[in-house]
């Protein structure tokens, strides 16, 4: 049963992700990660002037749609382009 009304679940949490995210805040994203290769949800929060918990909601729902990829070193998430 899936009572958060269709919304993308996010693995780690269990809990809907609602970023709200709008498209010039992705194409800004895509933007970066395609410029850096690899960044962490760190680089992107202070990049975009937002909180860490922002910043990697916006980088877990890019990669729920297959936008980016996601690899976990050593505690760290690390995104890159897909």
């Amino acid at each position: 049963m899936n009572i958060h009304n269709n919304k993308p679940i996010n693995n780690t949490t269990n809990l809907p992700i609602n970023t709200n995210m709008k498209t010039q805040d992705i194409q800004k994203i895509l933007k970066y990660i395609g410029e850096k290769k690899v960044i962490t949800s760190s680089e992107l929060a202070k990049f975009l002037s937002v909180s860490w918990n922002t910043a990697q909601a916006y980088l877990m729902e890019l990669a729920l749609d297959n936008k980016i990829v996601r690899i976990k070193k050593e505690g760290v998430n690390l995104w890159l382009p897909n």
